[in-house]
């Protein structure tokens, strides 16, 4: 199985929660809410999830092996560091956009 696409939102808050990902495999397969999380001893993902009736989390999907579970985290990792990479440069050019 191979990673197609991943696309990270950033999100701005004064949790640990540093962004939400969507990860696509083979073109054919898309998994959406994993959540990019700062733990104590960097990011990490958290697989989407629910809450069952008695007030515990259960995964919806998950890897099964952790080879694909690491193949995964790198991947979501890779484009966090991205998007954090781009995301000085679009805030000057908004504003440079107001300035002008």
């Amino acid at each position: 199985m191979k990673i197609t696409d991943v696309r990270v939102k950033l999100v701005s808050s004064e949790s640990r929660l540093r962004g939400v990902a969507t990860i696509t495999f083979d073109e054919s397969f898309v998994v959406h809410d994993i959540r990019i999380i700062e733990g104590e001893k960097g990011l990490f993902v958290a697989m989407p999830s629910k809450k069952t009736p008695n007030g515990t989390f259960r995964d919806i999907a998950h890897p099964i092996h952790s080879e694909m579970r690491k193949m995964i985290e790198d991947a979501i990792v890779e484009a966090y560091d991205i998007e954090m990479a781009n995301q000085p440069e679009e805030e000057e050019e908004v504003q440079e956009e107001a300035e002008a």
